[in-house]
C-alpha cells in the first residue's frame, strides 16, 4: 500500500467483500483513467458474450494505462466497474475475475459495481473506470 492513501472502513457501516468505503488520497496528483473497454490493441471486442474474457481484457488495459503515468494497482484510489447484465451472480463474478487478476490490489479503494443495459462497444459488456494516485 502507498504511504500517501489511507482506506477506511469506518464502524457502522457494513462489512464489504474487499474495498473500502473511504479512499483519502494524502498529497499529490492523481490520474483519471477513460474507461477501459474490452479491446484488443487493433480496437476489436474481446470475448464477445462473456464476461470473464472482458474482464480479463480491461483489468489487462487498465494495467497498461496505468504503467503509462508510472502508476500500478496499488495507487488506484476509486474504481467503477459496469456490467450489461441485471443479474447478481454475473456482477458477482466479475467482481471475482476482476479482483483476481494481476489488477486485484484496486480493488481494496473505493468501488462502485454497476449493472447496466448497455455500453459503447458492440458486444461489449463491461467497461472499469479508474482514478488513481500517482506516486511522488
Amino acid at each position: 500500500m502507498s504511504p500517501h492513501i489511507t482506506r477506511i472502513n469506518p464502524p457502522g457501516l457494513h462489512e464489504t467483500p474487499g474495498y473500502h468505503h473511504i479512499t483519502v488520497v494524502e498529497s499529490g496528483r492523481t490520474a483519471h483513467l477513460a474507461g477501459q473497454c474490452p479491446l484488443d490493441e487493433a480496437g476489436k471486442v474481446v470475448g464477445p458474450g462473456d464476461h470473464q474474457a472482458q474482464a480479463r481484457q480491461v483489468a489487462a488495459n487498465a494495467l497498461t494505462a496505468l504503467a503509462a503515468v508510472g502508476a500500478g494497482p496499488d495507487d488506484v484510489v476509486r474504481s467503477v466497474i459496469y456490467v450489461v447484465s441485471d443479474e447478481q451472480p454475473v456482477l458477482s463474478a466479475v467482481w471475482d475475475t476482476l479482483t483476481a487478476s494481476p489488477l486485484g490490489a484496486a480493488f481494496t479503494t473505493a468501488s462502485t459495481l454497476l449493472g447496466v443495459a448497455q455500453l459503447g462497444f458492440t458486444g461489449q459488456l463491461v467497461e472499469l473506470d479508474l482514478t488513481a494516485a500517482l506516486p511522488g
